[in-house]
């Protein structure tokens, strides 16, 4: 744990092995990318994501972690949002506490292309030079980002779960090993830097809302020749969720004990207004479908509460929800591993505890 390794082109270094070879210099892949020499501006840029004129909440996340790291380094807070009539989305992201929003608006960014995005933000980072740009881990991220970081002759640090200064280097942690071990990751050159911050790594209620709204300034984007045509946006069936957008998740594990007795953790899920989830063992005997799956093979999430019943607490369990703002877990078990990160720890029989609760619950809202 606490290893170091240094992206695009440093070594790998830790306290307890010895030092490696430092390997060669990283030469980038695409003809004519070349290290930018000219000089990069003390600005965090965080690319908010949105879809349909509304902003993925995980958007905010970033930002708390951007505002975070300004008051360790002194840079300066920026954002940025791709599409197409986004004004009232660059609005909202001006009532937080950033230097600056850009609009950046093309009718050909209305709908996603990883082509798009890439053009078009390659050109603004081009004129804007910002020193670290920050985004969403999103399956949208995913998509465009490490093409928009070779572009740059840059390493993109994706799925991050934190980062600091310290010693005057940016430092990255990412889990590695299903959440065994943590790195701590920096990144060499003079920037652009990219990384994207893992869902529930910081919390979007905690994003610090500015003393005045902040400046928008529209952006004509040049987007070039897009290859892709998308089609219509992708409809999830009626029973599927995204649970990274749920405010309140009531997850079950194997203390549930038998399929019909998820109508209870169901009960209590509709009186708080919240998600059924579950671990994987669950999942994998088909008694939830695996899109309900919290974990390291299913969905990371970070509700404003998460009520984990009968669930251990299995490493690849927590790491998919850790980030929870509150976590209350039941467990027959006081030694279960889940009850060392839960905020509130109720040592019971769940079949007893759960009904309760859920008569509470509607007492209360009644």
């Amino acid at each position: 744990m606490g290893r170091m390794a240094q992206a695009a082109g440093a070594a790998l270094t830790a306290q307890d092995v010895q030092p490696v070879r430092r390997a060669a210099p990283y030469k980038p892949c695409r003809k004519g990318a070349q290290p930018r020499k000219d000089k990069m501006a003390e600005t965090i840029l965080v690319i908010a994501e949105q879809r349909e004129g509304k902003l993925n909440r995980v958007s905010f996340e970033t930002l708390a972690g951007a505002q975070a790291l300004a008051k360790q380094t002194g840079w300066t807070v920026e954002a940025a949002v791709v599409g197409s009539n986004i004004a009232s989305v660059a609005a909202e992201l001006a009532k937080t506490s950033v230097a600056k929003v850009y609009a950046i608006e093309d009718a050909a960014l209305e709908n996603y292309t990883p082509d798009g995005f890439v053009t078009a933000l390659k050109k603004f980072l081009e004129a804007n030079k910002p020193k670290l740009v920050l985004l969403p881990h999103t399956y949208q991220v995913r998509d465009f980002a490490p093409k928009l970081a070779a572009s740059f002759g840059a390493a993109l640090v994706s799925d991050a779960v934190g980062c600091k200064f310290e010693g005057g280097k940016l430092l990255f942690t990412r889990q590695m090993f299903q959440g065994k071990f943590s790195a701590d990751i920096s990144l060499a050159g003079d920037g652009p830097w990219f990384a994207s911050f893992q869902t529930g790594a910081y919390r979007g209620d905690q994003v610090e809302t500015g003393t005045a709204v902040a400046s928008v300034e529209s952006v004509s984007a040049t987007t070039g020749e897009i290859r892709t045509h998308p089609e219509a946006p992708f409809r999830e069936a009626k029973q599927a969720v995204d649970l990274t957008q749920a405010e309140i998740i009531v997850s079950v594990g194997r203390g549930i004990k038998e399929q019909k007795n998820i109508a209870i953790a169901q009960a209590l899920a509709d009186a708080l207004g919240g998600e059924i989830a579950a671990s994987r063992p669950i999942c994998d005997a088909g008694w939830l479908p695996m899109e309900r799956q919290v974990g390291s093979s299913g969905q990371t999430v970070s509700p404003k509460l998460y009520l984990a019943l009968g669930i251990s607490g299995a490493i690849q369990h927590l790491v998919g929800m850790k980030g929870s703002k509150n976590i209350i877990a039941v467990n027959k078990d006081a030694e279960a591993p889940i009850f060392e990160i839960a905020d509130v720890a109720v040592v019971g029989n769940l079949f007893d505890i759960v009904p309760a609760l859920t008569e509470e619950v509607k007492k209360a809202k009644a």
